[in-house]
């Protein structure tokens, strides 16, 4: 697949997530965590040159986004998103099925790959980024970047990605946005599936654990009660769930990241077909 067609997935991908009411993260309903949707919006388009670039290795890819990112609008908003992505897009240039592909570009990933998304990891300044045990961001790599990200997978989902090739997104995520429903609700079903299944990961990075496993209990709850309301019903409710999560400083960004991707394996999965 060309570099414009993924950059055109890539994009779309992230104007669908944004497009969403997403509760708890930002989106074009609300913004919130002192961020804005339309600077997600210009952090896509900023970060895609760098992700598509035809042949360059997974670590420069999440490097060359970030420091896009970091110069189009000057914070991180889409750190989780370009480590998730850049795989994925190094995956569709072949022309083999993606799930196939993607295990092989995980494969192959070097020690190399591993310094530039070290040091794109710190370049971001993710919130809650603390110091690991082994295979610290802050310092020189003596691993490949998925001998990392196994090491990390027990705390991390996009970690836990690299190292199940993305179970989750493709057994997980994917088959919720396939809803039936039209607009943004296949998205919304999809972050939803995240939020109420896994404790999101950047959560429990900034709040704890527990807080993290209270926050899945809570919006499986939410989603029980709403089974069957009308959309004007759901859509009161996550506004409200929304404003109450954001006033609480909680941002399920993970949830978020992961959501990206799905959007993002359904629209290659779309130009492959």
């Amino acid at each position: 697949m060309s570099p414009e067609r993924i950059a055109k997935a890539y994009e779309a991908a992230c104007r669908a997530e944004i497009e969403a009411l997403k509760p708890g993260n930002v989106h074009v309903f609300a913004d919130g965590h002192r961020m804005t949707a339309a600077a997600f919006l210009d952090s896509a388009r900023a970060s895609a040159p760098a992700l598509v670039r035809r042949g360059s290795p997974v670590g420069e890819r999440i490097l060359g986004a970030v420091e896009a990112t970091r110069s189009a609008v000057g914070t991180n908003t889409n750190l989780g998103i370009v480590l998730l992505a850049a795989p994925l897009a190094a995956a569709a240039e072949g022309a083999g099925p993606l799930r196939q592909a993607l295990s092989e570009v995980l494969a192959g990933l070097s020690v190399a790959d591993a310094r530039s998304a070290f040091e794109a990891i710190v370049l971001a300044e993710p919130a809650g980024l603390g110091e690991a045990a082994a295979h610290d961001v802050r310092e020189a790599p003596a691993v490949t970047l998925l001998e990392a990200m196994r090491a990390a997978s027990d705390r991390d989902l996009i970690a836990r990605q690299y190292a199940t090739v993305y179970a989750e997104v493709f057994d997980l995520g994917l088959p919720a946005l396939a809803s039936g429903e039209a607009g943004m609700w296949p998205t919304v079903a999809c972050y939803m599936a995240f939020l109420t299944t896994l404790p999101d990961s950047h959560v429990a990075r900034k709040h704890g654990l527990p807080a993290a496993l209270a926050l899945r209990d809570e919006a499986a709850a939410l989603e029980a009660r709403l089974a069957g309301s009308d959309e004007a019903a759901r859509r009161g409710a996550l506004l409200a769930f929304d404003a109450s999560l954001k006033a609480r400083g909680i941002n399920p960004g993970t949830s978020a990241d992961l959501t990206v991707a799905c959007l993002l394996v359904h629209n290659l999965l779309a130009e492959l077909a």
